[in-house]
């Protein structure tokens, strides 16, 4: 994979004195370890607000992890574009999404090591059900989901346990509703639901 801020020692360990004095100037803590395995899928949820990424990135510096994260492709336009990517961006076009899963999976194949952050939601705007992307990724490239967190309730962010993917997904994704039961996002009211609908509603996004 290219390189990020990550791979460059001197700014990486400013960045990480620099986000723990950011997440103590409001309020926030961080809590959890990294999975002893080089390479997984972070879920980063719930995301119903912008000030979720400088939290995450902040949290990525403390746990000195080299992350790469999906947005949306606007993120990435001139004059912060370079910026994104040297953040750890991945440009995504959401009208163009078919193939992000096989992507994503051929570059964890193709690494030793690869933690990839992905907002199940899809976006920062109300959703009702999670896109399930993430979970397809995980399965087809053989890893474990990590599920991060940011907890706007207590003021923590941090990284519980590790899910590794079955297959079945419907048992699968209960036992990660349960664990985002008790977490509480910014705004409540956007936070999607990780579980299967009721019957004739659509209830995962294969993207």
């Amino acid at each position: 994979m290219r390189r990020t801020i990550f791979d460059t020692p001197v700014v990486g360990t400013a960045m990480y004195w620099f986000a723990r004095l950011y997440l103590r100037s409001i309020g926030w803590k961080s809590e959890g370890a990294l999975p002893d395995v080089p390479k997984f899928v972070v879920i980063a949820a719930p995301h119903t607000t912008n000030w979720d990424m400088p939290i995450t990135l902040a949290l990525a510096f403390i746990f000195r992890v080299k992350v790469f994260w999906m947005g949306k492709d606007t993120l990435f336009k001139r004059p912060f574009g370079a910026l994104m990517k040297w953040l750890g961006g991945i440009p995504i076009n959401r009208s163009q999404t078919h193939n992000v899963v096989g992507q994503s999976i051929a570059a964890f194949e193709e690494n030793r090591q690869l933690v990839m952050i992905i907002p199940p939601e899809g976006t920062r705007g109300r959703v009702r059900y999670w896109k399930t992307g993430f979970y397809h990724i995980a399965h087809g490239a053989n890893v474990p989901i990590v599920l991060g967190y940011l907890d706007y309730a207590r003021k923590v962010g941090g990284l519980g346990p590790a899910v590794y993917p079955t297959g079945d997904i419907a048992k699968d994704m209960q036992g990660i509703q349960e664990f985002y039961a008790q977490v509480t996002g910014k705004y409540p009211d956007k936070t999607g639901h990780a579980g299967v609908s009721s019957p004739g509603t659509r209830s995962y996004a294969h993207e």
